[in-house]
């Protein structure tokens, strides 16, 4: 839940009239009325055809110029004017359109603000809604538009996306556009609370509102690092998974930071302005996310967008992350940053490493490949000999320093990550389904000294003679 819009009070000159238009709408003794302000051209902009989509995702409530200007270029394919909508839960003001209007490119900007779930069934709201080229949900509440689900006002945004033009939002409305709607319903959320119950009754969800060409399965989050709001976009992300919300077993949490917007083109590639955005996938099943318990994820991957920087939502990367994990609630120290993981699927060494090829009988923690006296970053290979074939590897870890393994499994086998304690308990582990799936553990040795550790590789199923290659690297 994000805090409402700052309420201005609107001050209509003589001299304004022209270009400012005021007008409640539908007012019933059941609710207020909406309040209908539009300024620019009094007729709307016309033609056949538009050349987006394009989106916004803000992580504050206001408009960033330079993304919508790439919007409103983009839409009209750089000839024309378009007409944008902005609609708002709450507040009297107009501050996204006293933005926008002046912009190069735009005919009109109309402010449409809605007091009550049935106001997403207003036939002038939605002719406007209609009549647009771009709709801009402003900040405030994300529990006010979910209510709009299953209205007219759904549809009304969608045909805009199908005809061409394009949608966006900031805070609570950019919260509205993703696959997966945290709702904060009940309550709005902290990472603290949702790490020590993601089954809080402060995390709620709503889905089936608005999908998104190329953006399916994510979980939109604002305000990201000023409000420290990782923590609970990994578990929105875990819950996404575990309760089935998403498709295919990922979710995708996209956290865009204070001032900052993402511009994502028609061909589902968003480019970041502003200071930072953080793009977190969690690919398997949380280890444990159980209603009163505090939640267990590792292996979280992450990538982080600075100022100009890119992620490709139409073909999502399996590089360049950092992997994050969460252990009984608490999270890795420095969720915001780390060194990425640049090569995820060859078999050469990473620079100045060393490799190390399998030897068999490897199939238990005593007869283990010791890979202590590598170099490190180092790659291992090997394979799976057969269906019930176990690769263990031993190490070392000194105290302060982190381990992380990153698998590509070929697709002639389903395999398995786990890393052992030198007596064989499972620390952590990574147990995605399907052949040809990665897998990637990491883990921070916070005892004093040293000690060993053993990675086992298993086959799920199938087998073969094709190579896995792990990436290990020691910081």
């Amino acid at each position: 839940m994000s805090p409402s819009r700052n309420s201005r009070r609107l001050a209509v000159t003589a001299a304004a009239a022209a270009l400012l238009t005021v007008a409640p709408l539908g007012v019933t003794a059941a609710h207020a009325q909406v309040t209908r302000v539009r300024q620019g051209s009094a007729t709307d902009a016309s033609r056949a055809s538009w050349s987006g989509p394009a989106y916004t995702m803000n992580g504050s409530g206001g408009i960033v110029t330079a993304t919508m200007t790439r919007a409103v270029d983009a839409i009209r394919g750089g000839t024309g004017a378009i007409d944008v909508v902005v609609v708002a839960g709450s507040g009297s003001g107009t501050p996204e359109c006293d933005v926008i209007t002046p912009l190069a490119g735009v005919n009109s900007c109309t402010t449409l603000t809605l007091t009550a779930t049935a106001d997403g069934n207003n036939s002038q709201v939605n002719a406007d809604i209609r009549n647009a080229e771009f709709v801009y949900f402003a900040g405030g509440d994300q529990c006010r538009y979910v209510a709009w689900k299953g209205t007219a006002l759904e549809a009304s945004v969608e045909s805009v996306v199908a005809k061409g033009g394009g949608v966006g939002g900031g805070s609570a409305g950019h919260h509205v556009n993703s696959d997966v709607v945290y709702d904060a319903c009940t309550a709005s959320t902290t990472s603290a609370t949702a790490l020590a119950n993601p089954y809080d009754r402060s995390l709620t969800f709503t889905t089936g509102m608005f999908r998104w060409p190329n953006y399916a399965g994510t979980i939109n989050d604002s305000h990201f690092v000023t409000r420290d709001r990782m923590g609970r976009t990994i578990a929105f992300v875990a819950r996404a998974v575990k309760d089935g919300l998403v498709a295919g077993g990922k979710a995708w949490g996209v956290g865009v930071e204070e001032g900052a917007s993402l511009y994502v083109d028609r061909a589902g590639r968003a480019t970041l302005s502003g200071p930072s955005a953080y793009v977190v996938l969690g690919d398997h099943q949380p280890e444990v996310a159980v209603s009163g318990q505090p939640l267990t994820y590792t292996g979280v991957k992450i990538w982080k967008l600075t100022d100009g920087q890119s992620y490709d939502f139409a073909n999502r990367p399996t590089c360049g992350y950092y992997l994050r994990s969460v252990r009984a609630g608490v999270p890795d120290s420095s969720l915001y940053s780390g060194t990425p993981v640049t090569d995820c699927s060859s078999t050469p060494p990473p620079s100045g490493g060393s490799s190390y090829a399998e030897v068999e009988p490897n199939d238990s923690r005593t007869a283990a490949n010791d890979i202590s006296g590598l170099t490190y970053p180092a790659t291992v290979t090997g394979d799976m000999k057969s269906t019930a074939d176990r690769d263990y590897f031993s190490l070392t870890l000194g105290s302060g320093q982190t381990l992380t393994v990153n698998c590509a499994v070929p697709s002639a086998y389903d395999a398995d990550l786990y890393l052992l304690s030198a007596t064989g308990s499972t620390l952590t582990r990574s147990v995605n389904d399907g052949a040809g799936t990665d897998e990637s553990v990491t883990l921070t040795r916070t005892a004093s000294g040293s000690a060993t550790y053993h990675l086992d590789l298993e086959a799920y199923a199938g087998s073969g003679a094709a190579d896995y290659a792990c990436a290990v690297t020691k910081s």
